[in-house]
């Protein structure tokens, strides 16, 4: 990456964690508009990345001009995995930055069962770099877990201590979404497991932020995410934030947004404000979405404006979107449909309008809501303590996916 100057640490302090782009990367005073604002220190990584970075979810093949663009716009830090767009994303992104890998991180992820072996981990990991069309991955993730026993398993360690000695990867992580996800990173915290986690988190999983919009909205199951979060900044572990964007329907937004703000820049300041957050991806799917989305950098304050906005949004969608790791549903369907992962396909297909996405992550599924065909609804009626209507999305996601 390139150096700092001595006038930028004078004046930001050898241990400051923010560094704006313009001292790291332009040389400018000021940074432009859509461009990134500042890096920040991901934990104990020390890496400065971009606050607002490359998500690569729903990459494909010839979208090397987005990534171009992202570079071109500041953005030095891109999340992938092995499974994206069936391992297009990881081909895409190692074409697009071949020739660049100095001035980037690159970070991908393996969902490692409790019973994989480092041999297929390994096999897996050669994969990816292969991909990439790099010999090391910045920050290397155990994608998606929701069960202690995949970050406890012996032959993840033995993995990963080796590809670090080989120079294969540089730091190790955790990513999750999932009803257990604040078990599991409590254990990966206590048990020193990682340098930097993956979380969902927005506005509409803070308890103090729902609390102010009316006493009748019911608060997320989840309070202890944000003493999780403080739990990782206090053991310097890196934290990267994702689905920020509450489901990302942003056209319902439109009409209600003003020329200084949007409501994706609004969620990002928000979610940006939070001291135990160094930084969030985002899947970026066209270049003018790149540029609004990069409006949200520079870790400013949340305006009156940005909060209206934010208010609107949690009420209009508060009975269509899953939220994470809530889990209240669990157990409802006598038939074992996974009611959360199959409504997570939902939002793929109906809020982010990726149909494909969508249908690739629910083709994953170890179970889908092929029984909800057959079903009267009753078992998970009214299951959903946030008033989600179970027994109408639950087949007609299948209906579309399938």
């Amino acid at each position: 990456m390139p150096s700092i100057g001595r006038r930028d640490l004078l004046r930001l302090g050898a241990a400051s964690s923010v560094i704006p782009l313009a001292s790291v990367a332009t040389g400018q005073e000021t940074p432009a508009a859509g461009e990134v604002q500042r890096y920040v220190r991901l934990g104990r990584t020390d890496m400065r990345i971009s606050d607002v970075s490359f998500g690569s979810s729903r990459l494909r093949r010839g979208g090397e001009h987005l990534v171009h663009h992202a570079l071109d716009r500041g953005i030095n830090y891109f999340d992938t995995a092995d499974g994206y767009s069936a391992g297009a994303s990881e081909h895409t992104i190692g074409r697009a930055l071949e020739g660049r890998r100095d001035k980037v991180y690159i970070a991908s992820k393996f969902q490692a069962g409790r019973d994989e072996t480092r041999v297929s981990l390994m096999r897996a990991l050669d994969t990816s770099l292969r991909r990439l069309r790099t010999d090391y991955i910045d920050v290397y993730f155990n994608h998606a877990v929701n069960d202690i026993a995949r970050m406890a398993n012996p032959e993840w360690h033995e993995f990963t201590a080796m590809a670090k000695q080989q120079g294969k990867i540089r730091f190790t992580g955790m990513s999750g979404h999932g009803t257990r996800l604040i078990e599991c990173l409590d254990y990966v915290f206590d048990e020193n497991l990682v340098d930097v986690v993956l979380v969902a988190y927005n506005f509409g999983q803070d308890p103090s932020f729902l609390s102010n919009i009316t006493r009748s909205f019911r608060l997320p199951e989840q309070p202890d995410l944000p003493r999780v979060l403080a739990k990782a900044k206090s053991r310097d572990v890196g934290v990267v934030t994702m689905k920020t964007l509450m489901g990302a329907r942003l056209n319902d937004m439109r009409p209600y947004e003003t020329g200084d703000a949007t409501f994706s820049q609004a969620a990002f300041r928000w979610v940006l404000s939070d001291a135990n957050v160094d930084a969030l991806v985002i899947s970026m799917t066209d270049e003018g979405q790149i540029d609004e989305y990069l409006g949200g950098s520079g870790g400013l304050p949340v305006s009156s404006e940005d909060v209206a906005l934010l208010e609107r949004y949690a009420v209009a969608n508060g009975i269509t979107y899953c939220r994470h790791a809530c889990s209240l549903c669990e157990g409802a369907c006598p038939y074992g449909v996974p009611i959360p992962d199959v409504l997570r396909t939902r939002m793929y297909a109906t809020d982010y309008g990726d149909v494909g996405f969508a249908r690739e992550e629910y083709s994953k599924l170890e179970g889908n809501a092929s029984a909800c065909l057959s079903c009267t609804g009753e078992p998970c009626a009214g299951a959903c303590p946030h008033g989600i209507d179970l027994p109408t999305f639950a087949p007609a996601t299948h209906r579309m996916l399938a």
